[in-house]
């Protein structure tokens, strides 16, 4: 994958996160295969200003969060992330950044489709937990260890794992610290498909085009009102449904929706 200049970085050194549009995807991927992708710092803040960029950017739709490499991540680098830890707790979010745990701060309004391989550990199921459609591939081992290192799972692992898969399933890896395979990952619900290996990205990358070709208000309404659904309940999501169907039945798009369905073809949305 090739980088790109919208993710600053330092003038002697590759990318920590690399950054690429698709047509309407943005491409995200972790790049410290040296490292089996372990986070640092300045990965955090990368990929923090990475989904800033697909937040804010009207030509963006959806995301595809990926790794270079075998692995996904190690987790993170603790030796480099640990003395950044303040009485306040820890801040890897610049200015035009957003938190990519989504824990603090600003949620992520546009799709993010996550395609995971090798290993996956603790922020990475983090990662997974706050995306909206997780691809593995066969082989991938998937471990939630903060208890083994001292700490607690912090990017929402205590959140969103029981929310998501049931207390028994996330308290059964949260609380060992021990490695699960894909098929369990699957069992539970942490990711949504299986692939062979090889397929993974190209599965993730057909999911997050296929989103993006739908129209784009529409799409971010559906996972705005599905997730007050969870915040909130179901009565706010219930109640906010019909003012939401009137704001999108006034938009350029849902008049092109309806000339498409009339004309049985395909639809070709602009955004409005």
């Amino acid at each position: 994958m090739k980088s790109s200049s919208e993710v600053p970085v330092d003038a002697d050194d590759q990318p920590r996160v690399t950054v690429e549009r698709d047509g309407h995807v943005l491409l995200i991927g972790l790049n410290r295969v040296a490292k089996r992708n372990a986070a640092d710092l300045r990965m955090l803040r990368e990929l923090s200003l990475a989904y800033g960029l697909l937040d804010r950017d009207p030509e963006l739709r959806a995301g595809l969060l990926f790794a270079h490499g075998e692995h996904f991540t190690a987790g993170l680098d603790l030796g480099d992330v640990s003395s950044a830890i303040t009485e306040e707790g820890l801040d890897v979010v610049p200015e035009g950044g957003i938190d990519p745990w989504q824990v603090h701060g600003q949620v992520l309004r546009k799709p993010m489709v996550m395609a995971v391989q090798g290993t996956c550990l603790t922020l990475g199921v983090e990662l997974a937990l706050a995306s909206d459609i997780v691809i593995s591939a066969k082989t991938t081992r998937f471990g939630q260890m903060e208890v083994r290192r001292g700490i607690l799972p912090f990017g929402g692992a205590t959140i969103r794992f029981p929310a998501q898969v049931g207390w028994g399933n996330a308290m059964r890896w949260m609380l060992t610290g021990e490695t699960f395979d894909a098929p369990e990952a699957l069992r539970i619900g942490l990711v949504q498909e299986i692939v062979i290996n090889t397929q993974v990205y190209n599965r993730a990358f057909d999911l997050a085009h296929r989103i993006a070709d739908q129209a784009p208000l529409a799409v971010q309404a559906t996972l705005a009102n599905a997730r007050l659904a969870v915040r909130e309940g179901r009565e706010a999501a219930e109640k906010a449904l019909q003012p939401e169907l009137v704001r999108l039945m006034t938009s350029e798009d849902a008049a092109i929706g309806l000339q498409s369905f009339q004309a049985r073809g395909e639809a070709s949305f602009v955004g409005r």
